[in-house]
């Protein structure tokens, strides 16, 4: 059969790169949609490389976003998350992605959405993933999101114009509640590793988080040492099994997301630099899609900011929290130190989350058209 073309643009946002979608060009009836992202992204593909589509051959690189008009009376946009597995024929619409929430705006008003007067501009995101909503603020050059800046991004090159994301009241973005269990710690069985401490938080996406420690490692190890340990890979996911049953949820390929932390230490780097013991409030390193993910996800690094600030968590206990209940917490991650945010207060014996913010740059690579095999798009 032909190959069919749907419009598209390819954007980085973050750390992550994905096919962005007008809804209006996608079928009416969803069901067609996984054949579609599957054939654009280049999945399944057992060689793990996607080099018959779009992905890259890892998680952050293996997305799909769906825009369209807004349908909450709080939002300009719809925004829809789709994670393609890579070597499985899997879509997993579970949860967010924080990092390409970062350029959901920016394309709003680049294919205009919206109509943004001045010289900045705040669009309001509905994801409905998570029904959650995400404020997003950025600069505007001649009615175009800006791109040219100073942010510079662990682990993406050069620098660019900030994106400014507020994600409101994020708890209970996929359970319903900031603290699932009711816990800011649980004992978990797991299978062939007894008891285990860990923390479930629920802010952005659903999270588990246990000390480094607790696994016998000590936390800054790199990505693929970490990737190469079966061991430590299995019982990570036999924990992440424990956990969502223990939060209620429903077990996906993507969520809940598992990570782990360390006190701070000296660490080194996916660029082969450094960073002291000083740099950094917490070490973290965060599974994504079955690989210890290069940057932590931005919806992982939110959830284990809001963990750090309730106290009594595993992530907490580790943490070096600032003095400022407000201030950004610095977390060491593969790609360097990401600063973030969170206002977490206790209220009537209840933790509550009223909001967490981090920056990030964004910047579309090219639009056009995805070309894929008619069969595809079948009935």
């Amino acid at each position: 059969m032909k190959q069919v073309r749907i419009p598209a643009a390819f954007i980085r946002g973050g750390t992550s790169n994905a096919i962005v979608f007008h809804k209006k060009d996608l079928p009416n009836d969803r069901a067609q949609w996984d054949g579609i992202f599957l054939a654009a992204i280049g999945s399944p593909d057992p060689n793990g490389r996607q080099l018959n589509g779009m992905g890259g051959g890892i998680s952050s690189l293996s997305k799909i976003c769906i825009v369209g008009p807004s349908t909450h009376p709080d939002a300009d946009i719809d925004y829809t998350f789709a994670q393609c597995a890579v070597r499985d024929a899997s879509v997993d619409y579970a949860g967010n992605c924080g990092n390409m929430s970062s350029a959901m705006g920016p394309f709003a008003v680049d294919e205009g959405l919206l109509t943004i007067e001045g010289d900045e501009a705040l669009v309001r995101i509905h994801n409905t993933n998570t029904q959650k909503i995400i404020h997003a603020r950025f600069p505007v050059d001649e009615g175009m999101a800006a791109v040219d800046g100073v942010l510079a991004l662990p682990g993406v090159s050069g620098t660019g114009a900030p994106v400014s994301m507020e994600f409101v009241e994020p708890g209970g973005a996929g359970t319903g509640s900031l603290l699932p269990t009711g816990n800011v710690v649980d004992i978990l069985d797991v299978e062939g590793m007894g008891s285990i401490e860990a923390s479930l938080v629920d802010a952005a996406n659903p999270g588990i988080f246990v000390a480094a420690e607790a696994l016998g490692i000590v936390g800054n190890e790199m990505p693929a040492d970490l990737d190469a340990d079966r061991d430590l890979m299995a019982r990570l996911q036999r924990i992440r099994e424990a956990a969502a049953e223990a939060m209620g949820l429903k077990f996906s390929p993507a969520l809940p997301m598992i990570g782990f932390v360390a006190p701070p230490i000296a660490a080194k780097l996916l660029s082969g630099e450094s960073v002291s013991e000083d740099d950094g409030d917490l070490v973290g390193r965060m599974v994504s899609m079955g690989n210890i993910h290069r940057a932590l996800p931005l919806t992982g690094t939110l959830c284990m900011t809001v963990a750090g600030r309730i106290e009594g968590t595993v992530v907490h206990r580790a943490a070096r929290v600032p003095a400022n209940p407000g201030g950004a917490l610095r977390i060491v991650q593969p790609s360097g130190v990401i600063h973030c945010a969170a206002e977490v207060t206790h209220q009537d014996g209840v933790w509550y989350a009223a909001k967490a913010g981090v920056m990030r740059t964004q910047r579309r690579l090219f639009d056009g058209f995805v070309y894929i095999p008619a069969s595809s798009v079948a009935a």
